[in-house]
């Protein structure tokens, strides 16, 4: 087999010829994927067929390609899967002999080789004792010496897996979904493995293994374009790396997305889950074919017993069950009815999707295809069957996702909600997500789902879920745009002025009791007010709640919890008794615990710092066993400076992570001593391990406070080997200044990377500007910390807009 392409670049067709030959045409601009790939195998093709001619190969050998090298898709750093095929004439030593020969001279250019020497027979008791050798010799291609000998190998392999099929074939599924749980999904993964992960290379493979044993067959629409596009981005990985790597690490993906001309990472990784959709999908539809068909197998003997050849002839009679006009389930799928016709009834697609939800049922390919092809557009605003539907699709909970997923891969999605196409595939690079922006916002409907009994528009619910993130696809606020959209869509979808208004009123502010429970001072009126004005109404506030903890549950394992979600409950029930007409308490009124007063008045008699440790357990939402939400530490001296980044350093260097800080001064009755005692009221957390023993932390406080304990010093220990990550430069910190936050105090927000020693670092700076912290709030999501935090002058008066101002900027300077 020669390329004439490339045959004036092997006329030498040593090691160096062809050595040189494969780097021209890898750093070829012209002739890029899958052109390169074919030239690549083809040259590789002439130069392994040179050393079999100049090895004296003897008779009835042959050398076989297998794998991908056997499809002929070559990427740069790809393996040499090779196969020795020999047919058992020559003796044992000579075909070693050969091997030798044929092996080392790869070897010798460095380049990787997956290599076999057996003779047809063996090759196929291997091929049946391993399920990846099988899978290789389907693919399997003559490159050098008997060709015959190679293509009777070929064909009886190819026999051997229709014959054992029905064996091999869940063995298969099985390896799938094995590899799928241990790479995850590629259409949501920020580093996805292009090859091992569900939806990549691996996948495709097996389509074409599937489609190979005459069992199933899978969808042909855009699957070799997904395919290619998969492995377009490989090539450009090995490139830009120069190493046999299939995993798209962040640092490397500007890099590959500019080897295959796109805009940006971005627009890498949507074409990347573009495609591992398309092939994911794909796998879902076959390999509900294959179960369906080897059940359909195994009755049959069964049924001709039953039946004894009579009547029909031995076929089982087809059932149909109606799940709703138009829609029938069959053979463990929904499916149109006979009567259906699409072009005239233009809510079907929504019906079949939510009947086909309810039912638990995938949706059939063929329905969705014509459904697509033949459906009548809705009319805008949609009439109330379709909203119900809408509605009912949403709330079917976990079945929802199968049945989005259908109807999105034949894009009746973004033909019944046009602005679904901005968020579809688009990445969150946020280590945090989970998912895609468009499954997120599936995912949070279907939490959503069961939460609607706690409110009492569910439909309303349902559809903010579905829509709390769609302006992320647009520039600036995301949650601002959404609003806009959100309002255009509830509109189109039919809803009327007044649930249109609460729609885009939950999706503008669906952030908002989040962000304030974790970043605001509750006990402050104008925090309780600035939420009460922004929602409006005991309903909104109502959904509001629960597309809070939807919305969390659905972003991933760190952004909810039982400590996050007490506080946003705390909140809720604080700005409902605005609403209802009460007046928040005055923080100022507010008089100690009987705790604080306690450890208060131990301190002014001791003149040391008191500490008290106090676990709070509450039960974890919809679970029998307690979460641990933090412990609180009480911390009570007499007032003096650099109490804050004191304490924050101790607590950084007994690895505890702050959740919520509060200081005040506690004013005692006169006879006890010489005036307030400064009383700490923090939530801490373990990193990891168990607590530290307070007399541990009061010891090293007071080493803190004397100065014998040097914390920056300590604390740059530590920051040397805290982790991060390789070649994704942290973003600078940003400091600002919350206007009218406050009455009482000035509000000022640190976003900055999350590091051992964050709280102490701003302490530090907040105590070189010489203002006082009432109390401290902080929130880290993955890698980013936003801290918030209430401080005043000395005299306790909040700052001027010029003083907050200087401020920021020390802290920011001192962080930077």
């Amino acid at each position: 087999m020669t390329n004439l392409d490339v045959k004036t670049e092997t006329e030498d067709s040593g090691p160096s010829g062809y050595a040189a030959a494969r780097l021209r045409l890898l750093t070829e601009k012209a002739r890029p994927g899958p052109p390169r790939r074919t030239a690549l195998a083809r040259l590789t093709d002439d130069w392994l067929a040179g050393l079999h001619r100049a090895a004296g190969a003897p008779p009835g050998t042959a050398l076989v390609a297998v794998g991908g090298y056997g499809r002929g898709e070559l990427s740069p750093r790809s393996d040499l899967d090779l196969l020795l095929l020999h047919d058992g004439t020559a003796d044992a030593r000579t075909i070693a002999a050969l091997a030798d020969r044929l092996w080392y001279p790869i070897w010798d250019l460095g380049l990787a080789l997956d290599h076999s020497v057996r003779t047809p027979a063996e090759a196929r008791r291997t091929a049946g004792e391993d399920l990846k050798v099988q899978l290789g010799l389907l693919d399997a291609r003559p490159v050098a010496g008997d060709t015959a000998l190679a293509t009777a190998l070929r064909t009886a392999v190819l026999a051997d897996w229709r014959n054992q099929a029905p064996r091999r074939l869940p063995e298969l599924d099985a390896l799938c979904r094995e590899r799928a749980e241990r790479s995850g999904e590629l259409q949501y993964l920020l580093e996805p493995d292009l090859k091992e992960a569900r939806g990549g290379l691996r996948d495709a493979q097996a389509l074409r293994a599937v489609a190979a044993s005459w069992l199933a067959d899978a969808p042909r629409e855009g699957l070799d374009d997904a395919r290619r596009r998969l492995l377009d981005a490989r090539d450009a990985l090995h490139l830009a790396t120069g190493r046999a790597t299939d995993r798209l690490a962040l640092q490397e993906q500007d890099a590959v997305a500019a080897g295959l001309g796109l805009l940006d990472a971005d627009t890498l990784l949507r074409e990347v889950y573009e495609a591992a959709r398309t092939v994911s999908y794909a796998s879902d539809v076959t390999w509900r074919e294959v179960g369906r068909v080897l059940k359909a197998r195994s009755a049959r003997p069964r049924l001709r017993g039953l039946l004894g050849g009579r009547g029909s002839g031995g076929k089982p009679p087809v059932e149909r069950t109606p799940l709703a006009e138009g829609v029938v389930e069959m053979d463990g799928e929904a499916v149109l009815a006979l009567s259906a016709r699409p072009e005239r009834d233009p809510v079907l697609p929504l019906r079949a999707a939510a009947a086909a939800a309810q039912a638990g049922l995938p949706l059939s390919l063929h329905a969705v295809r014509r459904l697509a092809a033949t459906a009548k557009p809705l009319p805008a605003p949609w009439p109330a069957e379709a909203r119900e539907a809408l509605v009912t699709l949403l709330g079917a909970g976990e079945a929802t996702v199968p049945v989005w997923e259908a109807l999105e891969a034949e894009g009746l999605v973004t033909r019944l909600l046009p602005d679904w196409e901005r968020v579809r595939c688009r990445p969150q690079r946020n280590p945090v997500h989970t998912w895609t922006v468009d499954r997120h916002l599936v995912e949070t409907a279907v939490r959503a789902a069961s939460l609607t009994r706690r409110v009492h528009r569910p439909d309303l619910l349902l559809v903010a879920a579905l829509l709390h993130d769609i302006g992320k696809g647009w520039p600036g606020d995301h949650s601002v745009a959404g609003e806009t959209i959100a309002r255009d869509l509830a509109t189109r979808i039919g809803f009327d002025r007044a649930d249109v208004t609460v729609i885009a009123t939950v999706v503008r502010h669906h952030l908002l009791l989040v962000e304030t429970a974790t970043r605001r001072d509750l006990d402050d009126p104008a925090t309780v007010r600035t939420v009460a004005a922004a929602v409006g109404t005991l309903g909104a506030l109502e959904l509001l709640h629960a597309l809070t903890e939807a919305d969390a549950l659905a972003t991933g394992p760190a952004a909810w919890s039982s400590w996050r979600a007490s506080l946003v409950a705390d909140l809720v029930a604080r700005v409902a008794g605005v609403l209802a007409g009460e007046e928040p308490p005055d923080p100022e009124a507010a008089a100690p615990s009987a705790e604080q007063e306690r450890i208060a008045i131990e301190a002014l008699r001791t003149g040391e710092p008191v500490l008290a440790l106090h676990a709070h357990e509450p039960a974890a939402p919809d679970s029998d066993e307690p979460e641990p939400v933090g412990v609180e530490l009480l911390v009570a001296l007499p007032e003096r400076p650099g109490v804050l980044p004191a304490v924050a350093g101790v607590l950084a260097l007994h690895r505890l992570t702050v959740r919520a800080a509060e200081l005040r001064a506690v004013a005692l009755p006169t006879e006890l001593g010489r005036g307030p005692v400064l009383v700490l009221d923090w939530r801490v957390a373990a990193e990891y391990g168990s607590l530290p023993e307070a007399h541990r932390l009061r010891a090293d406080l007071v080493r803190a406070l004397d100065g014998s304990l040097d914390i920056p010093a300590r604390l740059a220990e530590r920051d040397t080997s805290y982790p991060r990550r390789r070649g994704v430069p942290a973003p600078p910190p940003r400091v600002t200044v919350a206007p009218a936050a406050s009455r009482h105090a000035t509000v000022i927000e640190v976003r900055a990377q999350d590091a051992p020693g964050l709280l102490h670092r701003i302490g530090r700076a907040l105590e070189g500007a010489d203002v006082r912290v009432r109390s401290a709030h902080v929130s880290t999501l993955g890698a980013n910390a936003v801290d918030t935090l209430y401080v005043t002058r000395p005299d306790g008066l909040p700052l001027s807009d010029d003083e907050a101002t200087d401020v920021a900027k020390v802290v920011e300077g001192a962080l930077g």
